[in-house]
């Protein structure tokens, strides 16, 4: 494990960004720190870190943050990648479709049962659709950036998004789980020969 790319989930899901820090900007500070003694490649997406911007005010960790994570996006134009993985993806969506399809069509089937309380109907129907299409799968450009550039870096990901782990393992990226990631910083800082902050 010498170059990992990170993802948002890192800094963004309390659960996670909490093994760093109590909130999101003393979690940078923290990994900041502990990367810098690490000896380690650190990257990110650029579109991944405007995305973590919008979500979390990094103005007063950006400067840490930059100093230890090359924001640098995947060369999709140069990347190759296997055509196995184009049909799966393709297949997933189909799969998807046709599950959110007979999902609207039980809703509207309960509709026509009762209308007592439509918003909770809609709400219900909203929440049952948006797991079957988007949960488990690369739903966003950032989403692909991360993976592209982890495939092209041959780069440790460390990402939270059950999606973008399945599709990782899929094209054979090692993957770390960022509830780990503290402690798998700490072990390497405190290998021999690496560097002290």
């Amino acid at each position: 494990m010498n170059r990992f790319v990170l993802d948002t989930s890192l800094f963004t899901n309390p659960d996670v960004f909490r093994s760093f820090g109590a909130d999101a900007q003393e979690a940078i500070r923290v990994f900041s720190r502990l990367a810098r003694c690490t000896g380690r490649d650190f990257f990110m997406p650029g579109s991944v870190y405007e995305e973590l911007g919008k979500i979390k005010d990094l103005s007063e960790v950006a400067a840490d943050f930059e100093a230890v994570v090359r924001l640098r996006s995947p060369r999709k134009h140069e990347l190759t990648i296997p055509g196995t993985l184009l049909y799966e993806l393709i297949e997933e969506v189909r799969y998807r479709i046709d599950r959110g399809l007979r999902i609207a069509e039980d809703a509207a089937k309960e509709a026509a049962r009762s209308l007592d309380d439509p918003g909770k109907l809609i709400n219900r129907l909203r929440g049952r659709y948006r797991e079957a299409l988007r949960q488990g799968i690369l739903d966003s450009k950032e989403d692909v950036d991360v993976l592209l550039l982890s495939f092209e870096l041959d780069a440790t990901l460390v990402c939270a998004d059950e999606g973008l782990r399945k599709w990782a393992d899929k094209v054979g990226i090692e993957v770390v789980h960022p509830l780990n990631f503290r402690a798998i910083l700490e072990k390497l800082a405190d290998e021999p020969g690496a560097p002290r902050a």
